[in-house]
């Protein structure tokens, strides 16, 4: 047990400092074995290693072509053209709600949350500038339409948080639909009432909008398609999947075959825009595995039964202890995907049984895990939270307790709605 504790403070500490957890992980899983007594060389070849390919094998298609997708539907324009769109509907005077639902819509449809940034900062800074609200409010607008709600809670979600418990509780994307429109409700309204409260009182005090230094990352180029047509790649994949059942593999290839369809003219870009997403797949694919691999490491030493004994040992619902589990390892990754993918890889097959034994709707776990991993996760270490502030131009003193608020505090609160419902039988 206190092997297992060390090594999960190593992997967090190491990952705040910002170092990789494609090397962090095989570290902290070196002390988690080395006090549990295995021995170190084949805990990492064999072990370590185990769980890190048989992952990789199991969702490297999905990570790349989601990848792809959403490279694509940013180089053609079209994530920049469903953004627009939605903005100017929304209007100026609703700034804050028109990047929130650009973000949400971009998200839901399949984009990856980094394209998303990147597409729907430059229309933040143009919508916060009309509107005269500090800059500081961007970077948990976008955190909240992007990292939260459509990415773990809203049934149907092609995003990999909804798509990981799926093989463990043989449940679909749109599992759970009651537990998860609740959830999501309490997370995007909660959030927008509360961006709405900090933009009032930022103006009161006299806080407004103030040019940022670099304007060079804000600059679009390139005519954009029309918002119907770029809504039809978003469309695609949702229908395909959650509609027609098609497995997500195909549903992806069917959106990325569609955006090229729809962009024929802009064909030169697809290579680079293909090998561009490709490798930053490759990348992603890599750090959840390297998770995955640590978990599987603490599953393998002695300590990890008493610690599911504890786990297991959580007065209430077995949905408390798999929330509890899959938000501290996803705080201590800073990764949704990979703290969930330790989570379910060590106790997956257990909450299953449970679920079989208990009546208990496995739909109910698969939802829970989905959200508790887009709880913790949002910890100042995260990646995307690092990529936001660094985009957006500002610290983590300049906003980081926004974000905190909206894709930490919220995201937990509506975990334990999730499972009150649960426990009322309403899944």
């Amino acid at each position: 047990m206190f092997g297992i504790v060390l090594g999960l403070i190593v992997l967090m500490a190491l990952a705040y400092l910002g170092w990789s957890i494609i090397w962090v992980a095989p570290i902290a899983a070196g002390v988690v074995a080395l006090t549990g007594g295995l021995d170190l060389l084949y805990a990492y070849k064999d072990t370590y290693m185990g769980g890190f390919v048989n992952f990789a094998k199991d969702w490297f298609p999905v990570f790349m072509l989601g990848a792809l997708f959403g490279k694509l539907m940013e180089d053609t324009g079209m994530a920049r053209s469903v953004a627009v769109a939605l903005t100017k509907i929304i209007g100026t005077k609703r700034a804050i709600l028109g990047v929130l639902v650009s973000a949400a819509v971009l998200t839901y449809g399949g984009v990856s949350l980094f394209v998303v940034v990147f597409a729907v900062y430059p229309l933040a800074l143009t919508l916060f500038r009309e509107a005269n609200i500090s800059r500081r409010l961007i970077p948990p607008t976008v955190a909240l339409g992007a990292f939260t709600f459509t990415m773990t809670a809203v049934p149907g979600t092609p995003q990999i948080q909804n798509l990981i418990p799926i093989d463990y509780f043989n449940t679909s994307a749109t599992a759970a639909p009651i537990m998860g429109i609740a959830a999501g409700a309490v997370m995007s309204v909660g959030g927008y009432v509360y961006l709405r409260w900090r933009e009032r009182s930022m103006t009161k005090a006299g806080e407004v909008f103030a040019e940022p230094k670099d304007k060079k990352i804000v600059k679009v180029e390139g005519e954009d398609p029309s918002f119907l047509l770029s809504l039809l790649p978003l469309l695609t994949v949702l229908i395909t999947l959650n509609l027609l059942g098609w497995d997500i593999v195909v549903a992806l290839l069917s959106g990325i075959l569609l955006i090229m369809l729809l962009n024929l003219s802009k064909f030169k870009g697809f290579v680079k825009a293909i090998n561009l997403g490709a490798a930053g797949s490759v990348t992603a694919i890599i750090n959840t595995s390297a998770a995955v691999g640590f978990g599987t490491v603490v599953q393998a030493v002695p300590g990890f039964e008493r610690l599911t004994e504890i786990l297991m040992g959580v007065k209430g619902s077995p949905l408390i202890s798999e929330a509890i589990a899959v938000n501290i390892l996803a705080g201590a990754t800073g990764s949704a995907s990979g703290g969930m993918g330790i989570a379910l890889e060590a106790l997956g097959a257990r909450y299953y049984d449970i679920a079989m034994n208990t009546g208990i709707n496995p739909e109910a776990f698969h939802r829970v895990a989905s959200l508790s991993s887009g709880g913790l996760d949002a910890l100042p270490h995260n990646g995307a939270v690092l990529t936001l502030l660094t985009i957006t131009g500002m610290t983590h003193k300049d906003s980081y307790k926004d974000i905190f608020v909206v894709a930490v505090g919220i995201p937990v609160l509506s975990v334990v709605v999730a499972i009150l419902l649960a426990s009322a039988g309403l899944v």
